[in-house]
């Protein structure tokens, strides 16, 4: 294996590993900031050895022996040698003994699971609402700051700085890496629940890079998703996220073509859709209603792909119903992002010029100026009326915007369409 290549694999390795790394570390040295660190010493190790030595047989537990040998080092400069290093022997031989669990088995492992405790670590009301996303996105999710700052529609060296002063924070606040219990437990839901949703979209709609997805990081969110719905089962926005994971989830596998090509929704293969994944999308969906009260914000996008699962076709969907959902969300959640998304109901339920006149009124949405789903859509209103020179206008400067080459190319693809459709 060439070098280019060998560094390539450990980037993939890293991405799927990472999580579960800083996880497995911060469990042992209690400092996430301390973790993340030690998780980079072993990536450089990695970047340094594995091109001579090759990529060992399971790179994940190389990864990890490498970092806790650096945590045992990291102890014995801070003198704490002596009770740490039984403590990490003990747990380096346990865990020798053990195999990967499966979903099912961790799920049964309500407070046992280290991703699920650095995601509360991550969200701990000591940190502001948007460190806490923040944070947990670089440490469980593997990103980068650029693709954060993307997620929030915020400049780079303000989720930098976010980072840096939440792990400086956690550490001074001295931080215990556990799962909350009793009424602690409830109060922080609603925080983890934002992070695992975006952790899952950055899997289903890569913000950045040559894939137009990243499944195993959907997996790993609707892993810890159904283990806090088996620690809050009587909670219906947990339900309601699992509802809403789950039916996004089911069309993963239609959601490409044969070389990797985006394919949107309308027109995809519905057969293709896992219709295991949809019937529990919408049992979730009928659990959160069963709980009573008004839906939340979850529950109601839940609502909304439930319209899209529901319907055999394209043709069939009801798009009146899925626009007076998102009616109702943008009065639970107000937002840019949701007007746009009904601006895109109300055009296939009313016509592309009613959609046109909501999008056309946020176009100076500061926090959409960069955002390049808002002359992607805009575009795609402009061609259906038959303004094919201002499509096109639209669909290069969407294409301008993004990061991700798969939808760059779907973009400058749409935007040549029109020039032959004139």
């Amino acid at each position: 294996m060439i070098a280019s290549d060998t560094h390539r694999t450990i980037n993939a390795v890293w991405r799927i590993e990472s999580p579960r790394l800083i996880a497995g570390l911060a469990r042992i040295v209690r400092d996430v900031g301390l973790a993340e660190e030690l998780a980079q010493d072993a990536l450089v190790a990695a970047l340094e050895q594995w091109p001579t030595s090759g990529i060992p047989d399971n790179p994940g537990a190389w990864l990890m022996g490498t970092a806790k040998h650096r945590a045992i080092d990291s102890l014995r400069r801070n003198k704490r040698i002596e009770r740490k290093h039984e403590e990490i022997g003990h747990q380096i031989e346990a865990e020798r003994e053990l195999t990967v669990p499966d979903i099912e088995a961790a799920i049964d492992d309500d407070v046992g699971d280290d991703l699920l405790r650095l995601v509360f670590t991550s969200c701990h009301p000591v940190l502001s609402t948007e460190a806490r996303v923040a944070l947990t996105l670089r440490l469980l999710g593997g990103l980068t700051t650029e693709e954060i700052a993307r997620a929030f529609l915020v400049p780079e060296p303000t989720v930098a700085q976010r980072i840096v002063r939440a792990k400086r924070t956690l550490a001074e606040a001295k931080v215990p890496f556990e799962v909350p219990r009793g009424p602690e437990l409830a109060e922080r839901v609603s925080s983890v629940l934002a992070v695992i949703y975006l952790i899952f979209n950055e899997g289903y709609s890569a913000t950045a890079g040559d894939d137009w997805m990243r499944p195993g990081l959907c997996e790993d969110a609707m892993r810890l998703g159904r283990i806090l719905a088996g620690l809050m089962p009587d909670q219906p926005e947990v339900h309601g996220l699992m509802s809403l994971m789950e039916i996004q989830a089911s069309r993963l596998g239609a959601r490409v073509g044969p070389s990797g090509e985006p394919i949107r929704l309308l027109d995809q293969n519905r057969a293709r859709w896992n219709h295991m994944l949809i019937r529990r999308g919408l049992a979730a969906l009928a659990r959160a209603e069963e709980l009573g009260g008004a839906l939340g914000a979850y529950a109601l996008q839940a609502a909304i792909a439930a319209v899209h699962a529901r319907a055999k076709t394209a043709d069939e969907t009801d798009w009146a119903r899925m626009a007076g959902l998102y009616a109702q969300l943008a009065q639970v959640t107000p937002s840019p992002v949701v007007e746009l998304n009904r601006a895109v109901a109300v055009s296939m339920a009313f016509g592309p010029a009613e959609g046109l006149a909501i999008v056309d009124a946020l176009m100076q949405e500061a926090s959409l100026e960069r955002y390049h789903l808002l002359p992607s859509v805009r575009g795609d209103f402009l061609e259906k009326l038959g303004r094919l020179d201002e499509a096109r206008a639209e669909f290069e400067r969407a294409a301008s915007l993004t990061r991700n080459a798969r939808e760059r190319d779907l973009l400058l693809e749409r935007a040549a369409a029109t020039t032959r459709s004139k």
